[in-house]
């Protein structure tokens, strides 16, 4: 087992953002259109469109749609900086502010590492509409666990 848990990751910006993409394109990423912007170690932003996958019955973005993407682009980051042949990264706990109403277009989020240990990892992901006007705030705490 490696003593090191945490710790940005060896593999080049280009290798890890081609590996982790191919896990974030599978299940719910992919069903709601999350697509990665940028994923290093220190920085991961990913858009997401308002559209018929992720609004509510009364036409607005659904406050689980954010709290997906917060959560996909916290675990990427999450699992950018574990040695991944040994830990994966999984939420634990998410709490989210919904700040503004979207009918349409795309959201981006941006989350960014909080506090990075060797069990836990904390992540705050900042989503904006096209405008840069705050929809929802998250934080994303994060298990890192052992491989089996």
């Amino acid at each position: 087992m490696s003593s090191t848990r945490s710790g940005p990751s060896t593999t080049t910006p280009i290798s890890l953002l081609a590996d982790l993409h191919s896990l974030a394109t599978r299940g719910l990423a992919d069903a709601v259109g999350i697509d990665i912007v940028e994923l290093t170690a220190t920085r991961v932003i990913a858009t997401m469109p308002v559209d018929h996958r992720t609004r509510q019955p009364f036409g607005i973005l659904h406050g689980g749609a954010s709290v997906a993407l917060a959560e996909t682009v916290a675990s990427l980051g999450a699992t950018a900086n574990v040695d991944r042949q040994e830990f994966i990264a999984v939420g634990l706990e998410i709490n989210a502010n919904h700040l503004r109403a979207k009918s349409e277009g795309m959201v981006t989020a941006t989350a960014t590492p909080i506090h990075l240990g060797k069990t836990t990892h904390v992540w705050d992901v900042r989503i904006v509409d096209e405008e840069d006007r705050p929809v929802c705030v998250s934080r994303c705490t994060l298990a890192i666990r052992p491989k089996k």
